[in-house]
């Protein structure tokens, strides 16, 4: 599961396929990683950039991790690595941003054999954007690299994926990934195959869970919160509303930071409800809560959940403009008021 050397989980295939393309002298001009948030896609393009640049590759297509290069790239420090993404996730990658980086681009590296130029993210750049880095796409420099990761190349001008190697990151089965956390992370078998499951499969994240306390933590405020407000009536979810974004009067980016966080929990048990209710075969999310969800879902229609579902995902694309307190007051009153929690 991991790739050799790269210490990559669930992407040995992607790690073979690049580490080939250095070792036989063909590497492409830009490579295009896409996925889910969390699948891993910043961390393989990373270790991409390290095996490329490695002053001391134990092997062509291979790096070391400790050498200078190494750790200043996995630190996304490197003089010849500029990463380019929007001021926060869910705002807007300008084509300022595009033109400040074709200038860096149009250097020659300082240290290693490639600038490589690392866009997080791409589906947030707008058009123009998408637009400016064609020109480079178009006509590359054989000392530079471009990285790009997105969730779907389908959100991007057509020119774009198809100018670039694309690499498709999938989920991996949330077995292999317990597993894998058992033996990489030391996890107790239940907590790692919980993170398997909240994290959907996606490696990154559930790494990233693995690691943080306090993450999990906040992961369970929120899932305590939604269960209460489950049977709340309208003053309640008001009141909570109003507490919950209150810091957002004097913090506006803290706010939102933490509404998106915590939404993205709620969706993940709308999601396992409206799936129980539609009685599919794929497997629920948020096991710790699986009662929880059964119950919910004998008493909300599979249409209301659906409901639901696309009230949250339409909320994450709204984030970035809305007045806070309405948008979650608006989510909240829709939710249907049940007796179980």
């Amino acid at each position: 599961m991991a790739g050799m050397g790269w210490h990559i989980t669930g992407h040995s295939w992607a790690a073979d396929m690049l580490r080939q393309h250095i070792a036989g002298g063909k590497l492409r001009h830009a490579y295009l990683f896409s996925g889910p948030t969390g699948v891993g896609r910043r961390t393989l393009a990373l270790r991409f950039a390290q095996a490329v640049n490695c002053t001391q590759a134990p092997a062509p297509g291979e790096a070391c991790g400790k050498c200078q290069t190494c750790q200043q790239i996995e630190r996304m420090q490197h003089t010849d690595l500029t990463v380019v993404q929007a001021e926060e996730a869910g705002m807007v990658l300008k084509v300022k941003q595009i033109r400040e980086l074709q200038h860096t681009l149009s250097l020659s590296p300082y240290e290693g054999g490639y600038r490589i130029a690392l866009l997080l993210r791409f589906e947030e750049a707008n058009a123009n954007a998408q637009n400016a880095l064609l020109k480079t796409l178009e006509e590359p420099n054989p000392k530079v690299l471009l990285l790009l990761t997105a969730d779907n190349p389908e959100n991007l001008l057509p020119t774009i994926p198809s100018r670039c190697e694309l690499l498709r990151l999938r989920p991996m089965a949330m077995d292999n990934l317990a597993t894998a956390l058992v033996s990489q992370e030391n996890l107790p078998k239940d907590k790692a195959k919980l993170i398997a499951h909240i994290s959907a499969g996606r490696a990154g994240f559930a790494k990233r869970l693995a690691g943080d306390t306090e993450m999990l933590e906040r992961r369970k405020k929120w899932m305590d919160d939604l269960l209460a407000l489950l049977p709340a009536g309208r003053a309640e979810r008001f009141h909570y509303s109003e507490k919950t974004t209150r810091i957002g009067k004097k913090d506006r980016r803290r706010a939102k930071s933490t509404l998106l966080e915590g939404m993205a929990y709620w969706l993940s048990f709308w999601r396992d409800v409206l799936l129980v209710g539609t009685e599919s075969d794929s497997q629920i999310t948020n096991i710790d809560v699986r009662e929880s969800v059964h119950r919910t879902a004998k008493e909300v229609a599979p249409r209301d959940a659906a409901r639901v579902v696309s009230a949250l995902e339409r909320a994450f694309k709204r984030v970035q403009i809305a007045n806070l307190q309405l948008m979650l007051d608006v989510i909240l009153l829709d939710w249907p008021v049940i007796t179980a929690s």
